[in-house]
């Protein structure tokens, strides 16, 4: 991790797993000239305050919102303050976006910067799916580009929706928990594009793939310790890459590490 009171700028790029770029910068004080993209710039302020003009108005985003630039506007950037700035930030291509809305116009925000939680939250759950799994970054995506959608004020598609392929989706799951499941694979099996099955799947069971998936594997953990087995076994057993992973989504979906919810008289 780089030093945040740094007095050399410096970018940080993820390695290149997804067709999503990914980045963590630090400017002291000028970033960029005015320029554009074709995709979506998006980025969560982490210190100071990110100053750029945008669609002829000078905006700021602070640490606690979220900038969601549109594809093919023009913008600058610096740091607001002067400790500098340091920002995550990283790029969707609109072809992504358009395999969920599914021919509806790109959602707009025309502020560039938006204090909704709901956003904000969807915005952070992006910049750090890739640290995962690949079906972390799908359930993210789509959680993304349908919230923003919202915020924005468009109106859902109301689609058919396919029982079935749900059922199938969900039995394809139950099979094969202890091994890696991608969005790709669920929708082969369930005869469905891949967005279309994250939409069913959450209409008849109210969740992503994914966090079904979670929910399913962190109950075989629940089993598992029960039952005599030690808490990096379990993980492993259950389809976690380790105990590490294991942990993390535990804490997250019961706020507590699973160290202290089975061993009280452990730190971990």
């Amino acid at each position: 991790m780089h030093d945040q009171r740094s007095t050399t700028d410096w970018v940080k790029h993820a390695p290149q797993t997804s067709s999503l770029e990914r980045f963590e910068a630090f400017f002291v004080a000028h970033a960029f000239d005015a320029h554009q993209h074709d995709t979506y710039a998006i980025g969560m302020t982490l210190d100071g305050a990110h100053r750029f003009q945008y669609r002829g108005e000078s905006n700021v985003c602070v640490p606690g919102e979220a900038m969601i630039l549109h594809p093919d506007e023009m913008h600058d950037g610096c740091a607001g303050t002067d400790t500098g700035l340091r920002y995550q930030g990283l790029y969707v291509p609109p072809s992504l976006v358009q395999h969920i809305v599914k021919g509806k116009p790109l959602p707009f925000l025309k502020s560039g910067v938006s204090r909704d939680q709901r956003l904000v939250s969807a915005v952070f759950e992006l910049l750090h799916a890739h640290e995962l799994a690949p079906l972390a970054e799908d359930d993210a995506l789509f959680n993304f580009v349908m919230t923003l959608a919202a915020v924005t004020g468009q109106r859902p598609a109301r689609p058919a929706h396919h029982f079935a392929a749900a059922l199938r989706a969900r039995e394809y799951i139950h099979d094969n928990l202890d091994r890696p499941i991608t969005l790709d694979q669920l929708a082969d099996c369930a005869g469905r594009d891949r967005w279309s099955l994250s939409k069913d799947f959450r209409v008849f069971f109210g969740t992503s793939p994914h966090r079904y998936i979670t929910a399913r594997r962190l109950s075989q953990v629940k089993q598992l310790v029960q039952a005599g087995q030690t808490l990096s076994k379990a993980a492993i057993d259950s389809g976690f890459f380790d105990q590490s992973h294991m942990s993390r989504h535990f804490k997250r979906s019961f706020g507590i590490a699973p160290s202290r919810w089975y061993f009280p008289q452990c730190d971990g």
